[in-house]
Parts: C-alpha cells; sequence; structure tokens
C-alpha cells in the first residue's frame, strides 16, 4: 500500500511537457514564463532567439527547450515536434499561440500578405496540433488551448484576413473537442482582447486610449491574465470543459 501510494504522488509530481509556439515574446513569452514558474519544462519555438529565450536557457537549462521555427512550413514543424518528444518523451500541454497580423483593408491586401498570415495562423496551427495530437490520443491524454481573438468574433477595419484567420481556429478549437474528447483529451480556445504586447504597438496612443474607456476593467490586457486562463484550461483536473472559446478582454465585447 505504501509503494502504491509513494507511486502515486512521484506521478502526480511529475512535471508536465508543455508545447508553446510563438514563445519568444509578448503573450507567447507570457504563457511560457508562467508554466516555467509552476515547475513544467516547457518547450517554444519561433522564427528568431530573443533575448527572453536566451535568459530562459540560462535560468531554467533542464526545464526549457527553444527550437527556430517557421511553423508555415510543414517540414519545420515536425523538426520541432520531434525535437520535444526526443528531449521529454511526449507532450501533455499544447498550446498553439504563434500568429501574425498584417494592417490593411482587404482589397488593398496582397497576395504575400494574405499567404504570410493565413499560412502562420491556420496551417502552422493545423501542423503542429496534428503532429502533437498524434502522440495525444496514444497517452489517451492531453490538453490544447487554441489563442484566436475577439477579432475573430467582432471583426475589426483594417485586420480582415488576421479576423478570418482567428475565427477558423474557433471552428478548429470546436471541432477538435469533437474529434478528441472520447480520449480524454481537453480542446478549447482563449479570444484575447487588447493586450500591452508588440501586437498592440501599431495603435497610436489615442486609439489606445478610446479603447481603454470602452474597458469596463479599465485597463488594456497583459500576458498574464491570459497565460492564468492556460493554467486553468489545462490543469489535469480540468477534464469536462471543452470545446469553448473564452473571451479575456475585460469586458470589451461584453
Amino acid at each position: 500500500m505504501t509503494s502504491d501510494v509513494t507511486a502515486t504522488a512521484t506521478a502526480a509530481a511529475e512535471p508536465r511537457v508543455v508545447v508553446v509556439t510563438g514563445g519568444s515574446r509578448g503573450l507567447g513569452a507570457g504563457i511560457v514564463e508562467s508554466y516555467l514558474a509552476s515547475g513544467d519544462r516547457v518547450a517554444a519555438c519561433a522564427r528568431s532567439v530573443t533575448p527572453e529565450v536566451e535568459a530562459w536557457r540560462a535560468s531554467h537549462p533542464d526545464h526549457f527547450l527553444f527550437e527556430t521555427a517557421d511553423l508555415s512550413r510543414s517540414a519545420d514543424a515536425k523538426t520541432f515536434v520531434d525535437a520535444v518528444v526526443a528531449r521529454w518523451g511526449h507532450v501533455d500541454v499544447l498550446i498553439n499561440n504563434a500568429g501574425v497580423a498584417r494592417d490593411g483593408i482587404l482589397a488593398m491586401a496582397s497576395d504575400d500578405d494574405i499567404d504570410t498570415v493565413v499560412d502562420l495562423n491556420i496551417k502552422g496551427t493545423l501542423y503542429v496540433s496534428r503532429l502533437v495530437t498524434r502522440r495525444m490520443l496514444a497517452r489517451r491524454s492531453g490538453s490544447v488551448v487554441n489563442i484566436s481573438s475577439i477579432v475573430g468574433r467582432s471583426g475589426y477595419r483594417g485586420l480582415g484576413v488576421y479576423s478570418a484567420t482567428k475565427a477558423a481556429l474557433d471552428g478548429l478549437t470546436r471541432s477538435m473537442a469533437r474529434e478528441l474528447g472520447s480520449r480524454g483529451i481537453t480542446v478549447n480556445g482563449i479570444a484575447p482582447g487588447y493586450l500591452r504586447t508588440e501586437m498592440s504597438h501599431g495603435l497610436d496612443e489615442g486609439q489606445m486610449d478610446q479603447i481603454v474607456r470602452r474597458t469596463p476593467a479599465g485597463r488594456l490586457g497583459d500576458p498574464g491574465d491570459i497565460a492564468r486562463v492556460c493554467q486553468f484550461l489545462t490543469d489535469p483536473r480540468n477534464d469536462y470543459l471543452t470545446g469553448q472559446v473564452i473571451v479575456v478582454d475585460g469586458g470589451l465585447t461584453s
């Protein structure tokens, strides 16, 4: 009996393996920080190394892995996921955060801009999700969180292509939840509002002030606001909440 209890406690204390795409800066960096602070093993990828990545490599050498990758390319997605599995054997949590935006009305959008946004935001998410959920299915457990946006629900002038990709992620969340729920895998989404990250740097001070005035919480969000919801949705005790997209926008769209 004692050995059984000890084994159970040891298993419960085993760090999770968490994959965060687009985890080198901004919102992704906030999510990485949160899971590292929880004692989890975190694998992140992005197109380039940042000072945050270098700091995590130094401070969490046994719990942090980073790979440069362009997830719009299927081969890069496979190389990244293979590296995670080679190091830690499996994946418990996937946070699909990688994304890019291009400002401008749709009538003036170039083919390159459309391809860049669609290829990373949609195809990149599909590539990584396909690879990771294959492994989750074999273990009959796991959690996936897709980061979308409130603009995928309400639209925003000048962000038509980006809005379309984020709306697509909400549909993907619901479909994946139906496909994977019977195998012990939860799939949920988070639709952030306006955050103080590099994604909001295209807004001038007047626009930012207007958004704050319209937000019941009286401020812009920060990465920690989203990271806390990620932690809630991927808690091992959460085995019933699935197929939902949680809006985290300080009440802006309420």
